[in-house]
């Protein structure tokens, strides 16, 4: 699909054809394409130019709102998208720790950075081999990789290596929807704190999302250090990292950790930010988010099974997913034994009716405010005929 427009919860392809979007640019468009405020705030602030290649007021207004929002950010610094918030977060927590190796998790997305593309091997967890074309062995060499939600195979690999920091999705969306369980988080800021590394939450697809205050403030564990970057751009191009205030001051100009970009923190990103937050502040945001993803995600399900298909999935907020599998689905193992094809097949139905959902099964789905209870029954009652069908 080539899109020509998008506006509200809704998009239309160059020939004129529109669908319920459930994709929302990847995750920034909490509060609705183009919405009219934030195009409102755009339009201002494009008055004044679109770089100055220097700080500008309305940095400091969304790192103001950032820092009050989210439990572990005392100071932050913006990037143009999360892959540079990821790239300045990695060199940072080697800086500050002076140790090399960092320990993802197998299915964890965080940008396409050579040392991150990284798969994991069959085992508990492995060292790391380069996972597309034209990354070095070297580059991913630092990285160790461990099943997500195993604490056991995450200690064996603290014992065992000088780690500086244990990085993850605190909800993974790039495996397809998986949350962790409780226990998993909370032993995690343990195992770290008593190994001397640092915890670190990519919050670049939760935050702001599945509560205002992160996955951080919903889960109640705070890390270290947070990679932020879709939703804090209300649309524009995006990233941050922050934390705790001593961590941070290892980068420059502070410290000796270089790290800059021509256009982070342009004014325009900051303006659509720094409005779709005000948005989400309002009373009611998070509820709606909430009460319609639920219903979707349910009725969705329900339709899966009436059909009989093996179906699982679930929703925090505006995220969602499920699987053509039985389940549980706890890690990206267990998504493996989804039925791709069938997804596939369900995908395209879908939209040949109208509804425009990931075409991946390891992809996690969005909502937003502008979506209504008439279009969450749209696609339920499409997503039967498809069940039905498939």
């Amino acid at each position: 699909i080539v899109f020509d427009r998008v506006k509200g919860a809704y998009c239309w392809d160059v020939d004129g054809n529109d669908y319920v979007d459930y994709v929302g640019s990847w995750g920034p468009a909490i509060v609705g394409h183009a919405n009219d405020e934030v195009l409102d705030a755009l339009r201002e602030t494009l008055k004044k130019g679109t770089s100055f290649g220097a700080p500008s007021a309305l940095e400091n207004v969304l790192a103001k709102m950032v820092i009050a929002t989210v439990p572990s950010v005392e100071m932050v610094r913006f990037t143009n998208s999360g892959t540079e918030a990821c790239m300045g977060m990695l060199r940072l927590v080697r800086a500050y720790t002076n140790r090399e190796k960092v320990i993802k998790f197998e299915g964890c997305y965080h940008g396409h950075a050579d040392g991150f593309l990284v798969q994991a091997g069959s085992g508990v967890a492995t060292l790391g081999l380069p996972d597309s074309p034209g990354v070095p062995g070297g580059a991913t060499k630092g990285t160790l990789v461990a099943p997500y939600n195993d604490l056991a195979a995450v200690e064996a690999l603290l014992k065992g290596n000088d780690v500086a920091a244990v990085i993850l999705e605190p909800v993974v969306g790039n495996s397809g929807f998986i949350p962790p369980t409780k226990e998993f988080l909370v032993g995690l800021r343990a195992l770290t704190t008593k190994h001397g590394a640092l915890l670190v939450f990519d919050e670049v697809m939760t935050g702001f999302r599945i509560a205002y205050g992160g996955a951080q403030s919903y889960f109640g564990v705070t890390p270290d250090v947070t990679t932020m970057g879709k939703v804090i751009g209300g649309g524009l191009p995006v990233g941050a990292y922050g934390g705790r205030r001593d961590i941070m001051e290892v980068v420059a100009p502070a410290g000796p950790m270089y790290q800059a970009g021509t256009l982070s923190g342009n004014p325009l990103a900051m303006a659509a930010g720094i409005k779709t937050l005000e948005i989400l502040q309002r009373p009611g945001s998070y509820e709606h988010l909430d009460k319609i993803t639920k219903k979707l995600i349910n009725g969705i399900l329900a339709a899966g099974r009436d059909a009989g298909h093996d179906v699982c999935g679930g929703s925090i907020s505006g995220m969602f997913g499920f699987f053509f599998c039985k389940g549980p689905v706890n890690n990206y193992q267990d998504a493996t034994k989804s039925d791709t094809k069938k997804f596939a097949k369900w995908h395209r139905m879908m939209l040949d009716r109208g509804v425009y959902l990931a075409p991946s099964q390891f992809e996690a789905g969005f909502t937003s405010l502008a979506h209504t209870e008439a279009d969450i029954d749209k696609t339920i009652a499409v997503a039967r005929e498809v069940m039905k069908q498939l």
